[in-house]
């Protein structure tokens, strides 16, 4: 049994679950769509604030961030060095690299994109890089489409408890506790532990609320 690099789930084979790679893989066909979405945001006071805010001093010509993230060493740096990597583990010749930096980005993306299935079910690296994409995607979505705190708070959950949900035997034969944290989300009638799947429906309330010192940390 492994588990999944991403969200560590259990698996019975490879380094990311089904819904990682999908996900992933989703997320670097975004990627040249968001890398030219950046370009709207070069000028400063091109992001929407909450609050106010005063100017302490001129404003940079553009903005660094967003600059960073459409040069040479942003988006197209990150996904090419995972490309790179993904071949020299293949066993394959460097990737040739296009002068045009938009360039870069699609053909790289879309080189690890296509190669998602080898590198969910064999590639030990498959965790990081999918955590990598999914922080430079957020990243740019920070700056395309920020999130409203309040918004950002309601996604985040509430902590309700730690799954009590039974998921294997100790050394001792006392039974092992998933112990992971229970998050509510608005609308949401049953709780999901996003690390061993087990589901509490509003039944099961009483009973997760009394259980909780017994795997309490």
């Amino acid at each position: 049994m492994t588990t999944c690099g991403l969200c560590e789930q259990q698996l019975e084979h490879g380094y990311l679950c089904p819904s990682c790679t999908l996900a992933t893989t989703e997320r670097l066909d975004r990627m040249p769509k968001l890398w030219s979405a950046l370009s709207a945001f070069l000028a400063p006071g091109s992001r929407p604030q909450y609050g106010r805010t005063s100017p302490a001093e001129a404003p940079l010509p553009v903005r660094e961030t967003v600059l960073s993230l459409r040069a040479a060493g942003g988006i197209a740096g990150v996904l090419e060095d995972w490309r790179s990597a993904m071949q020299a583990d293949r066993g394959w010749g460097s990737p040739v690299i296009p002068a045009a930096v938009e360039r870069r980005v699609l053909v790289a993306a879309r080189a690890l994109s296509i190669n998602m299935e080898w590198i969910s079910a064999s590639w030990p690296a498959a965790g990081a890089m999918a955590a990598e994409v999914r922080a430079l995607e957020r990243d740019v979505l920070s700056i395309v489409d920020p999130e409203d705190p309040d918004e950002r708070r309601a996604q985040r959950g509430i902590p309700i408890g730690y799954c009590v949900a039974q998921v294997g035997v100790g050394a001792g034969g006392d039974p092992e506790v998933c112990g992971a944290v229970l998050r509510s989300y608005p609308g949401q009638a049953v709780v999901t532990c996003p690390w061993c799947g087990a589901a509490y429906g509003p039944a099961d309330y009483l009973v997760l609320k009394e259980l909780q010192p017994e795997i309490a940390p």
